[in-house]
């Protein structure tokens, strides 16, 4: 299994974006996770599509941009246009998610969904093969640091199951309280992609950091493997 290590730009010193970023992509990084809010969906108001440009301004890197907004339609042709490699929606957020997934992937960006904690799998079951990442929400958006939900990693073990039933080819992604304690776990349920923020940047050596949880994520994979057979 590929292992995907995501930091999210939440937890940076904005005011040093180039230097954070390059520290974590000299860690191995694989892509930096844009955590996009509206103080509407969510209580918190963060990023917006001018984030997304300056960032593509110095790296060829991908960016993967989570919109935990209202109206999602209204910010896919933005984020195109600014450089955003894959759009992550939510299905609470709108009563349109497959004509938003179809919007998404005509602009040229990769479509994701994600789920909030309360919010069965059955909300994504009819667009799976629509899917190129299903987004496990492992906290409650809206803020960096909240302490991780448990019962996300029985969660996250039935999203593999569901892609692996449709044959899907989607990165399952979680979000919230990934560290080091908690990304061996989730691997070994099947996550293959993981957002990081205060465990990465709050880290004495984030660059290390990056490959430590990687080194983590990968032995929780092969132990899950194993014990799948």
């Amino acid at each position: 299994m590929t292992v995907r290590i995501a930091p999210s730009l939440l937890n940076s010193d904005l005011a040093r974006l180039k230097d954070e970023v390059e520290r974590v992509l000299a860690g191995g990084a694989d892509m930096i996770h844009v955590d996009v809010m509206d103080g509407h969906f969510v209580p918190n108001l963060t990023f917006g599509a001018p984030l997304v440009k300056a960032l593509r301004s110095f790296t060829g890197v991908p960016l993967d941009c989570h919109l935990m907004v209202e109206h999602p339609e209204a910010y896919i042709e933005p984020f195109a246009e600014a450089g955003a490699t894959g759009l992550t929606i939510h299905p609470e957020a709108t009563a349109h998610l497959e004509r938003h997934l179809t919007e998404i992937r005509r602009h040229g960006m990769k479509a994701g969904a994600a789920v909030n904690p309360a919010t069965p799998l059955s909300a994504v079951e009819e667009v799976v093969e629509e899917l190129d990442l299903l987004l496990v929400m492992s906290v409650n958006p809206g803020f960096g640091g909240q302490p991780f939900w448990d019962p996300a990693i029985g969660k996250v073990r039935r999203a593999r199951a569901l892609l692996d039933a449709r044959k899907s080819r989607a990165m399952l992604e979680v979000d919230g309280g990934v560290a080091r304690e908690t990304i061996g776990q989730l691997a070994a349920a099947g996550a293959d992609t993981f957002v990081a923020g205060v465990a990465i940047f709050g880290a004495p050596d984030p660059t290390a950091e990056v490959r430590e949880l990687r080194r983590l994520a990968q032995a929780g994979a092969a132990g899950g493997k194993k014990a799948r057979k």
